[in-house]
This record gives structure tokens, C-alpha cells and sequence, in this order.
């Protein structure tokens, strides 16, 4: 059984401009252990999907209009606020795309590690502040016993990152959601960013969701990987299936715009136009005007994802026909 089944899940943002569906049918599983990534271009509905898991949507504007997330038998999506508070922050943590600010500017560094402790644990706030020193020793901030007394601005950019890490996992979540954790950061400091999430999943035998614009960070972390585009699920398959044997034409450019596997010299590729407009109700594929492969037909057929090996499933009309 999944530790975490989401099924039909449907969010949209009711604004003055029209209906924005930033989520539109996403259903996917997540087992004990297992790292799963989800890709896709900036407003692709990667975080808005697990921000609407978590409970964090802010309604208004935002609305789940449909589908269940099943947590050891509990609905995250339709259960009563208050489980699902005593759910999020102990059970299921999440890495905020920007420490800086997720992290209150105003609150030393120990107030804020050791709030989780406080909330979801009846510990003392003595036994909390030593816990929490552990973590930041854990995530390998060095001198940390001077350091948790700081404030957020004392710290750089890839600490800043690490205090956040050590303050989703002080409960020892059963599944962590990593929402572009390294995204501000240089390539030296994510590479640290990246093998300590690795570290700490190993040590703590959690889930992660990974959620990433670049291919290229995926390749050597998850297990699984989704593809979306429009709020929807394109493509969906094993980490090495995805990369060697891409079946849907947004998946393709993606993989084609990761510069390293670009000869040297070349032009760098970019995906052509630009993302469609989620508040008008698309018919066809919504990829289809950027498509290289797209004809008119792909703007007028509907499009579900359907499976093309056991465990790989796309969304490609003309791929599953071997048009393409």
C-alpha cells in the first residue's frame, strides 16, 4: 500500500481575471523510502500541487475543487483542520523554495528550529533547544552551538538552506517535500544541498517528493520522476526510463535544454513560445503550439495519460500511435 495516494486532485485560483486551473486531474503514488520527482517549467503547478497536499493553498483565492490524498487512511485534502495540523510539521515536512523568506527575519535562528518540538512534541523547551542544536550539527553547520542564537540575515544563502532542512526533519517526518531546495544557489552549494537531503533520507528512511525545473538534478536522486505541463501530468516513469527511452515531446525538450548534454560550442536549445494560459479550458494537448511534432489535430483530440511499458505512461497522442 502507497504511503501517500493522490487521486483526481484539481486546484484552481478564482480571480477578477478568470479561473486559473493551476492543477487539473494530477493523481500519483509515493512509497515508503522512495524519492519522487516532479519536473516542469515555472507555473507547471509543481508546488501549488504539493502546497494544496500540505494544506497551504490560501482560500481565497485558491480552491481544491476535486480529488483525495490518502495518508495512512486519513484524506489530507477533506480532513478537519485540526489533523491536519497534528499531520503537517510532524509527519510530513516541507523544504520552502526560499529561506529567506520562509524564515522570520525577526526570530532567532533557536526559536524558530525548535518550534516543531514545541507544537507537536511534549518536551521541554530545554530538551527542544538540545535537539534542536543536534540538527544543526546533523546538517552540518559547524560552531552551532554560537550559531542557533543568530538571526536569519547572519546567515549565507546555502546555510540559510541547511537550517531550513534541519527544521523540516528535527521531527523525523515521513515524508519530506523538497520544493526547488537549491534553486538560489551556486552549483558547489547545491551539490551539498542535494547529498545531505540523500544523507538525512537514508539515516531516516523517509519518503521525498523532489520538486525541480532541471532534468539534470533529478537524474541522480529520485527513483521516479513526473513530468508536468499546464497542471497536468504528461509524462511518468522510472528515473533511468525517463532519461534514456522519453516518449513525450515536452519531456524530449526538456532533456534537450540541460546544457551539459550539449555538444560544446552549440547553441544552447530553447523550448519555443510560451506557456499556455491556464485559465482558458484547453481541449487538445496543451503543449501542442509549441510542439515540434504538433499538427491540429493534437489541439482538438483530448489527451490522457496513458501507459506505454509497464510502469511508464505519457500523454502523447501522436507517440502512442508511432506517428513520432
Amino acid at each position: 500500500m502507497p504511503l501517500l495516494s493522490v487521486q483526481d486532485l484539481r486546484t484552481s485560483f478564482h480571480t477578477r481575471n478568470g479561473v486559473y486551473r493551476a492543477v487539473d486531474g494530477v493523481s500519483f503514488s509515493l512509497e515508503r523510502g522512495e524519492t519522487l520527482g516532479i519536473v516542469g517549467e515555472s507555473g507547471s503547478g509543481k508546488s501549488v500541487t504539493c502546497y494544496s497536499i500540505m494544506g497551504l493553498i490560501p482560500q481565497p483565492p485558491g480552491r481544491i475543487e476535486s480529488g483525495t490524498a490518502m495518508f495512512d487512511g486519513v484524506d489530507l485534502l477533506n480532513c478537519p483542520p485540526t489533523q491536519a495540523r497534528r499531520i503537517r510539521g510532524k509527519r510530513i515536512a516541507m523544504i520552502f523554495q526560499d529561506p529567506m523568506t520562509s524564515l522570520n527575519p525577526y526570530l532567532r535562528v533557536s526559536e524558530q528550529i525548535i518550534e516543531p518540538l514545541i507544537i507537536h512534541e511534549n518536551i521541554t523547551k530545554a530538551a527542544a533547544w538540545e535537539r534542536g542544536l543536534a540538527a544543526l550539527e546533523a546538517v552540518g553547520i559547524n560552531d552551532a552551538a554560537r550559531r542557533i542564537n543568530l538571526y536569519p540575515h547572519e546567515f549565507s544563502g546555502g546555510m540559510r538552506q541547511r537550517v531550513m532542512i534541519a527544521m523540516a526533519l528535527i521531527t523525523k517526518p515521513e515524508i519530506l517535500i523538497a520544493d526547488e531546495p537549491t534553486t538560489a544557489l551556486d552549483v558547489t552549494v547545491q551539490a551539498q544541498i542535494l547529498e545531505l537531503i540523500k544523507k538525512m533520507q537514508h539515516e531516516l528512511g523517509m519518503a521525498v517528493i523532489f520538486i525541480t525545473h532541471d532534468l539534470g538534478v533529478v537524474s541522480g536522486l529520485c527513483d521516479r520522476v513526473q513530468v508536468m505541463y499546464a497542471g497536468k501530468i504528461v509524462e511518468t516513469a522510472d528515473t533511468r526510463t525517463l532519461f534514456h527511452h522519453p516518449k513525450h515531446p515536452y519531456t524530449q525538450a526538456l532533456q534537450r535544454s540541460i546544457p551539459a548534454l550539449q555538444p560544446k560550442g552549440s547553441e544552447l536549445y530553447t523550448i519555443r513560445g510560451m506557456p499556455p494560459d491556464i485559465s482558458k479550458a484547453e481541449v487538445g494537448c496543451p503543449f501542442a503550439p509549441r510542439c515540434e511534432f504538433g499538427t491540429d489535430a493534437c489541439s482538438r483530440e483530448p489527451t490522457t495519460l496513458q501507459p506505454s511499458s509497464p510502469g511508464h505512461a505519457h500523454a502523447c497522442g501522436r507517440a502512442h500511435r508511432g506517428e513520432i
